[in-house]
């Protein structure tokens, strides 16, 4: 019986200090046949020179200019071959087996409309210290149900976590290269409206690496991302209600909202009476998220746009500190593991 080729698609952009980590465990990966595209985002680091290490029959690095990782994916999926597409990020690491586990759970007729998820969990630079957190996607779900969950929960399930057949790949579509942040949110809810359901597979492990405030998906203080997190929110909605429109789904709807209005109060008003008027045509009213006391207390003295700054740069900060300490612990574990050596 011939086995399915799967299409590991790899977008970079200036991934010069992770890209070896995530392209080695593409390369690893125990499933045959596979191939490996690499399409680099116009990338103004060494990320072509790492990536020249790694020549084998099996790897195809491209380059276009720099469009965002949404148009680097379209791109690869259309250089690619295979019957099952994974994607990963160049700074994400995937089990060897991740894969196989997968392949494996589809049985001897596996259907082509079946989703594939895993288990995946954060790391910073000590992948090995990875804590795995289950959530309510955790389990074999319809499209509806997970939907549901995913909305009411306000959780997701990260890009590298899926494995999707390339029918699947062909029915939701391209990526939507509007979106600056939830970009595979919103791709893989159309995904999911193509598909017979989830399947959920523990064994196969995702370690996805923190970003934090520079992340793609922070928001933070920009306008742009605003709008693309609104349209992602509108986008969520239309496809949860063209699968199920009961007041579990509507009720799932408002409190998907609720949980981004502190992102969009009270810096964009525009935003604010937008997701309103959105909750007043499902029936329920959105109240204006409370915030806390130090910020209450700080934008009665300076004003809002100042709090929400000050705010931005204490969470930068935060995590600059996080991101450090645990630099040291991995020299300082990588260090002593040579001296016993």
């Amino acid at each position: 019986m011939i086995r399915p080729l799967v299409s590991i698609l790899i977008p970079a952009y200036n991934a010069e200090q992770w890209i070896s980590e995530s392209l080695r465990s593409a390369i690893t990966q125990t499933w045959e046949p596979k191939e490996i595209i690499v399409v680099d985002d116009g990338s103004t680091d060494g990320t072509l020179e790492v990536l020249g290490r790694f020549a084998c029959d099996q790897l195809t690095v491209v380059s276009q200019k720099n469009q965002g990782a949404a148009a680097a994916r379209n791109n690869a999926l259309s250089l690619s071959k295979g019957d099952y597409i994974q994607y990963l990020d160049a700074d994400d690491v995937i089990a060897p087996d991740k894969i196989a586990k997968q392949m494996e759970a589809l049985g001897q007729c596996p259907s082509k409309r079946t989703l594939l998820s895993s288990s995946w969990g954060k790391f910073v630079y000590r992948y090995h210290r990875t804590s795995f957190v289950p959530t309510a996607l955790w389990c074999d779900l319809s499209p509806a149900e997970w939907l549901i969950r995913k909305m009411q929960n306000n959780v997701y399930m990260q890009t590298s976590t899926w494995l999707v057949s390339r029918e699947l790949a062909e029915a939701a579509g391209p990526w939507d290269t509007r979106l600056l942040g939830d970009d595979d949110g919103e791709y893989f809810c159309r995904v999911l409206l193509a598909s017979d359901g989830v399947r959920f597979v523990p064994e196969a492990k995702v370690y996805y690496r923190e970003a934090g405030v520079g992340s793609l998906s922070y928001i933070g203080l920009s306008d742009r991302k605003m709008d693309a997190q609104m349209h992602s929110l509108e986008m969520h909605i239309r496809y949860l209600r063209s699968l199920e429109d009961s007041p579990r789904a509507r009720q799932a709807c408002v409190s998907y909202l609720q949980s981004w209005m502190r992102f969009f109060h009270p810096n964009r008003p525009d935003l604010v009476k937008k997701a309103k008027d959105m909750a007043a045509s499902l029936g329920q009213e959105l109240p204006i998220p409370k915030l806390s006391w130090r910020l209450t207390l700080f934008a009665a003295i300076f004003g809002w746009r100042r709090a929400k700054r000050a705010h931005y740069l204490v969470v930068r900060f935060r995590w600059f500190a996080m991101r450090c300490w645990d630099r040291f612990l991995l020299q300082f574990e990588s260090r002593k593991m040579r001296e016993t050596l």
